[in-house]
């Protein structure tokens, strides 16, 4: 069996990334994921308040 310590693992390509233009696609989602969630919130508040009316 080898040892595991003179066994070297060839050394995978780092990643490079977008920098700035990753920060603004992350932004983008960002907004785009809070105005979805604000709109379905909205929606279900208008379900209750609609099913609140007929009571």
């Amino acid at each position: 069996m080898a040892d595991p310590t003179t066994t070297s693992t060839p050394a995978a390509p780092k990643t490079v990334d977008a920098g700035k233009w990753a920060d603004r696609r992350v932004g983008i989602r960002l907004v785009i994921y809070t105005a979805g969630i604000h709109a379905f919130a909205g929606f279900i508040m208008l379900l209750f308040e609609l099913g609140g009316r007929n009571r």
